[in-house]
């Protein structure tokens, strides 16, 4: 799957992360989990978020990679874990295709599974979301993005 199909962006800055992480955190204050399973990379910043607000100390990784900036190849599974997810909290923070989320659910069958942000294609398969954002949208995440300076547009019509 290629960069190809996606048409429109939707940039996420650092602090409407914390503000998504932390609404979806409202929703959840009442349940008690063993520990966290972040899939990595993309779930380590939220997962981290939801430790603090949810006051939990475990937290462990799946390491699968299926995307390489913009394209979508096949899943690489670099690391498991030991268990079935019972009492774990899993999260990511995309769930897309579904592809990754297929797999998680496979090795993870009992884990609640959360993600901040879903797709139509992979939303059924978690438990909780926050936002859901188009499938041809591509979401600039925070870590992908630097702080450049920008050209006043009274100098960039001058040209």
């Amino acid at each position: 799957m290629s960069s190809d199909r996606y048409h429109q962006h939707f940039t996420v800055s650092w602090d409407q992360l914390h503000r998504d992480v932390r609404t979806l955190c409202h929703q959840m204050i009442e349940r008690d989990f063993k520990g966290i399973v972040a899939i990595t990379r993309g779930g380590l910043i939220p997962a981290a978020l939801i430790a603090r607000e949810l006051n939990i100390r475990l937290i462990d990784t799946v390491c699968i990679k299926s995307y390489d900036h913009m394209d979508q190849g096949g899943l690489d599974i670099m690391k498991g874990v030991d268990h079935d997810g019972e009492g774990w909290l899993l999260v990511d923070d995309l769930v897309d295709t579904g592809k990754t989320a297929r797999a998680v659910r496979k090795m993870l069958p009992k884990a609640h599974f959360v993600t901040i942000y879903a797709k139509p294609d992979g939303r059924p398969l978690v438990d909780q979301y926050l936002t859901e954002v188009a499938q041809q949208c591509w979401i600039q995440f925070p870590w992908d993005m630097g702080i450049a300076y920008v050209e006043p547009l009274v100098d960039q019509m001058k040209r």
